[in-house]
This record gives structure tokens, sequence and C-alpha cells, in this order.
């Protein structure tokens, strides 16, 4: 009976041993975290608060190893949700068309000087790229970003502080006063789209939330000024949208800016294939 029990023992033992073995053999080879979906936190300093901040990992519930994904940021507008994005954007995700990374605005808003939150929101973006380097299966080289109405401000801003981009899309919003292009900024590709009626942020330009922002048009002519695209931009009118399309960029970019006639702030109702455009813009570049 001793004679069993420590034969037992031992191959107990064993057993552990082999699996605790090949489970750090694993991670010593690889070193990086396999691609699902979930949400992570991200620690920021928040006017001398430690805050741990959501950030949603959209992915395919089959993740091809073979594959490395393209990225898409998607920021949510002022009082809005990171949550919202699953649904919106969960055809592309479940077909692995790419992986969505939806970050949660602190007070629920993005800063871009007048707004509740104080963070520091290019830093967080930052952080978000720094971490997602850990991970499986991400195209660290096709990375892009959607964001409407404040996270389209905040996209606008990510474009113009930092080269993480190879494309945005600022939808129902546009550039501000408060944020010129700087003279660094990397040459990037945008899809601007404003609808003619909306009511919150003026497409002519003027005040709103504290902001005075650019005559919308005139914000993708900055754009394209700033890259040095070919003036004047093409022309195409189809049905109730305006497409201006600036060509010739630095560095084979393009500026696209769609004006919808009978868009308001909302733009899904009058535009229902509006992300399958983005999409579809982001994959050229």
């Amino acid at each position: 009976m001793k004679i069993n029990l420590v034969f037992i023992s031992t191959i107990f033992i064993f057993f552990f041993s082999c699996d605790s073995s090949n489970e750090l053999v694993s991670q010593d080879l690889n070193g990086k975290k396999s691609l699902v979906t979930k949400t992570i936190y991200i620690d920021q300093i928040i006017q001398g608060t430690k805050t741990e901040r959501p950030v949603i990992i959209q992915t395919s519930a089959n993740i091809n190893s073979d594959v490395d994904y393209p990225i898409v940021f998607a920021l949510h507008g002022k009082g809005g949700k990171n949550t919202s994005w699953v649904n919106q954007l969960k055809s592309f995700t479940d077909s692995g068309e790419f992986v969505g990374i939806y970050p949660q605005g602190h007070l629920d808003s993005w800063n871009l000087g007048t707004e509740p939150s104080k963070a520091d929101d290019v830093a967080f973006i930052n952080s978000i790229i720094k971490e997602l380097e850990n991970y499986n299966n991400l195209n660290m080289n096709k990375i892009y970003a959607i964001g409407t109405s404040n996270g389209s401000g905040m996209v606008n801003k990510l474009g113009i502080h930092t080269s993480h981009f190879k494309a945005i899309a600022p939808v129902v919003s546009q550039l501000m006063e408060s944020m010129p292009i700087k003279d660094n900024t990397k040459p990037l590709s945008i899809f601007q789209i404003n609808g003619a009626k909306d009511s919150t942020i003026p497409i002519d330009g003027g005040i709103a939330f504290g902001h005075n922002f650019l005559d919308a048009l005139k914000s993708a002519e900055l754009w394209a000024i700033n890259f040095e695209c070919a003036l004047p931009p093409q022309k195409k009118i189809m049905n109730d949208k305006t497409i201006y399309t600036f060509i010739g960029c630095n560095d084979n970019k393009e500026i696209k800016y769609i004006r919808v006639e009978n868009g308001g702030h909302n733009l899904r109702p009058t535009y229902p294939n509006m992300f399958s455009d983005i999409w579809n813009f982001f994959k050229r570049f």
C-alpha cells in the first residue's frame, strides 16, 4: 500500500510538472496573448487619481492563427459608451475583416479642451496601442480609426498628434480652430462625412460646445493643403451625396469629404452603408 501511494504520488508530480513546464515553454516561445473578444483595462492618472479605463477588444469567434488582422479603433460621441460599437461593427469583426478596439471616454467624453474629461486621451490611445503589441494575430501596420461627433474630434486630434493611423474617418464633425494641423503631422488618408441638416455641429462652421468649428469643406481642404494634394478636388454628386475627393497627396494618401444633403447628426438612417464605405476606403491604405 505504501509503495502504491508513493507510485501514485510520483505520477501526480510527474504530470503536474509536465503541464506546468509545457505552459512555461509556450509562454517562453511565444510570449504573446491570444486574441479573443474581451474587455481590458488601461490604468491612467487623471487629475491625480489612478483610473481604470475599459477597452473592448472585439474579434471573430474563429481566429485564423495564420492571419494578422487589421485594427479599427472606434470612438463614441459625448455621453456615449464604447459598448455602442459592438453591434454597429459586429458584421465586420464576426467575418474577420478587422479587430475592433472600442475605448471608453473618461466621463463619457473625449478631452478636446472644453469637455467634462480632463484626461490625456492621446496618451490613453498610445497606451492601448502599446498593450496591443502584446497580442498575437494583429497587424500593427494597419491601424485605422472611426469617430462620431466628439469622437470624431478625437480621431482628428489623433491624426494630427500621432503617427499610428493609416486612415481615419471623422463622422459628423470637422477640424476646429483650436486644433491646427502641425508642420510635422504625418500624412494619412481621411474619410470625412457631414450631414447638411446637422443641428448639433454646424456644417458651415461656428461655435458649438465651446469650440469654434471650421466649415466642413474647408476642414477637408485644410488637410489637403497640408498634405499637398491636388487642388481643386474632384467633385461628384450621387443621389443625396456630394463627394469631394482630393488626390495626389503626399505618401499616396487621399482626402475624401462627403456631404449628405438629407443627413442630420445621426447619419445612419440616411446613409445605411456608411461603415461599409468607410471600411472599403480604409482597406485601400
